[in-house]
């Protein structure tokens, strides 16, 4: 187990592989398109620039203002306002990336064509995919998209961050919240209980009657234990979690009268219903095969190229990349791998060996943050931990260490986002 200043040392040291890698300039000039404009395709976006400013890179995304899921949790409990979030392309513009601000319907990887929803078509050498997550809709039974307006999952920054925000505002004191979480792999792993933890720091401030049910689909949880203690330590009773095997799966949603029934047929009523429903990767990375029957996108750990369609790449929250998890952290290191290998690739170069790090700060309180850390390398042909350069944060850390890791995730953030969009 190492201490969090430890673990983000571990981390940096493995984004400054990529960051301090030398800039190549030639004239033997490509064409890449990347779709997806969040942590990962807008890092792959300005790292290929940086590495060969010759190159012909667009970036394919439909919205102007992208609102990052990291730290919206923040927003819901009160302690950032909405436009905090919200990140912009004028920095990747002036580095010379083509921005397009469209929806890419369609790819034919035999033509290497992307087409977009004007109707337009992109040529492209090399394509990288960042579509993220989209939802199974109805795996839950009656949860669909027009379910997600009465009861939203939130699990997308924007319309539906907001939605759930004025729910929580306008529900009276002494409502229940219920959350309903879906089993692994999902995006961000412990995001939900760090959304639990800024609600339940909302309600105890101004809604102190009101209670929280999370009902999951799991027993187990990414740092259960650290979140347990810190819910119990400031929250009390208010917070309840039900486990699979206690009844906790839900399996039916009545989004009019904000019910769900689990497994067993318990019915639970709330006054503000989330429903993380069950996910898959982005549209457009179907339309390019690069898909297995899993619904994510299998990759080549070393250069993260798909393994069933050359020349396209995916990144992100869309891929197979166990144990790496589904989150910001892991999608801007994966887009810089992706960058070097096309570079190299497009050079006639093998690939770099490849390095990956996650780090994922998540909030108790205001000035309460756990954390847990994992460095990955490719061995036997997969990705693999390297043993000893991860862990979590101490479970018997004192309130300046944990106000200490608040602090970390706070410049973490700072950081990324100048990193990916700045």
């Amino acid at each position: 187990m190492l201490k969090s200043m430890g673990q983000t040392t571990v981390a940096a040291s493995v984004l400054n592989h990529f960051i301090l890698a030398p800039v190549f300039a030639q004239k033997s000039a490509g064409r890449v398109v990347v779709v997806g404009g969040g942590f990962g395709g807008a890092t792959a976006a300005k790292y290929l620039k940086l590495r060969n400013s010759a190159l012909d890179v667009t970036l394919v995304e439909p919205s102007s203002t992208y609102y990052t899921c990291p730290f919206s949790n923040m927003y819901l409990g009160g302690l950032r306002q909405y436009e905090q979030l919200a990140q912009n392309y004028n920095a990747l513009r002036a580095m010379g990336v083509q921005v397009i601000h469209e929806s890419a319907t369609d790819v034919d990887v035999t033509t290497k064509s992307l087409k977009l929803s004007s109707g337009k078509a992109i040529a492209y050498d090399k394509l990288v995919l960042s579509p993220g997550i989209d939802f199974r809709w109805n795996t839950l039974s009656g949860y669909d998209q027009a379910a997600s307006e009465l009861a939203p999952h939130a699990w997308k920054a924007g319309a539906q961050t907001v939605l759930l925000k004025k729910q929580l505002t306008d529900m009276p004191d002494g409502g229940v919240f219920i959350m309903s979480v879906p089993d692994n792999p999902y995006r961000c792993p412990p995001g939900p209980y760090e959304r639990v933890g800024m609600i339940a720091h909302y309600f105890k401030a101004y809604k102190p009657k009101s209670k929280i049910l999370i009902l999951d689909a799991k027993d187990v949880f990414s740092k259960q234990s650290l979140f347990m203690d810190g819910w119990k330590q400031y929250y009390g009773d208010m917070i309840e979690w039900i486990p699979l095997s206690k009844d906790g799966k839900v399996v039916r949603v009545d989004a009019k009268n904000l019910s769900v029934e689990t497994e067993f047929g318990q019915v639970h009523k709330a006054a503000v219903l989330n429903v993380i429903p069950p996910q898959k990767a982005g549209l457009i990375a179907e339309r390019a095969g690069v898909l297995t029957n899993s619904g994510w996108a299998t990759v080549k750990p070393q250069t993260f190229e798909s393994a069933l369609v050359p020349d396209v790449f995916v990144v992100g929250d869309a891929t197979i990349a166990n144990p790496m998890p589904k989150s910001g952290f892991a999608a801007n290191v994966q887009g810089k791998v992706v960058a070097a290998a096309i570079v190299n690739a497009l050079a006639g170069r093998a690939p770099d060996p490849a390095k990956y790090a996650n780090t994922c700060y998540s909030l108790i309180a205001p000035d309460y943050g756990i954390s847990i850390t994992g460095v990955y390398e490719v061995a036997g042909g997969k990705l693999a931990e390297v043993k000893g350069a991860g862990g979590v944060s101490p479970k018997s850390a004192d309130a300046s260490f944990r106000k200490r890791e608040a602090d970390y995730g706070d410049a973490w953030y700072n950081a990324i986002t100048r990193d990916t969009w700045g």
